[in-house]
C-alpha cells in the first residue's frame, strides 16, 4: 500500500493554473488576449495576482457564478487622424479570464484591489478547509462501555 500526502485544493488550483498556462502561450483564450496570472496559497487566504497595465480601474469588472471567478477588462487606444501604428505589440480590446473556484474558498468575501497595474484578489479560505489540531486522549480518559 503507498501513503501519500495529498492536498486535494492545491492539486485543484494547480491543474486550473496549468490550464490556463498552456492557453497562455497561444496568446488567446476563447479568442482574446490573456491578463497574466499568478497565484499564493497562503495560511488563510489564497492571493490571485493579474498584470493589467493600462488598465482604468473602474472598468475592470468580477464576477462569480457558479464556482467560476471571471475578472474583464480593457484597455483601448485613441489614435488621430494622422497617426499610423507601425509596430502593435501591446493587445487592446477587452480582456476576461477565468478561473474555477474549489469549495475551499470563501467566494463571498472576495477583496480586491488595483496598484501600479496589478489587480489582486485576495480569497479566504472556508473555516472547515484550515488546517486544525486534532486532540490525542490517553487510554485512562476513554470510560469503559458496558454491554
Amino acid at each position: 500500500m503507498l501513503l501519500t500526502s495529498i492536498d486535494p485544493f492545491v492539486q485543484e488550483v494547480e491543474r486550473q493554473f496549468d490550464r490556463l498556462a498552456r492557453s497562455a502561450f497561444t496568446g488567446s483564450e476563447g479568442g482574446r488576449g490573456v491578463m497574466p496570472l499568478d497565484g499564493v496559497r497562503r495560511k488563510d487566504e489564497v492571493l490571485l495576482r493579474f498584470d493589467l497595465p493600462g488598465v482604468d480601474p473602474d472598468g475592470i469588472e468580477i464576477t462569480i457564478d457558479r464556482g467560476v471567478l471571471s475578472v474583464t477588462a480593457g484597455r483601448e487606444e485613441e489614435l488621430g487622424e494622422d497617426d499610423r501604428v507601425f509596430v502593435r505589440e501591446r493587445l487592446m480590446g477587452q480582456f476576461t479570464r477565468r478561473v474555477y473556484l474549489p469549495e475551499h474558498l470563501d467566494s463571498e468575501r472576495i477583496e480586491a484591489d488595483y496598484a501600479n497595474g496589478v489587480l489582486t484578489l485576495r480569497i479566504p479560505v472556508v473555516e472547515k478547509a484550515k488546517p486544525r489540531k486534532v486532540e490525542v486522549r490517553g487510554a485512562s480518559e476513554h470510560k469503559a462501555i458496558k454491554a
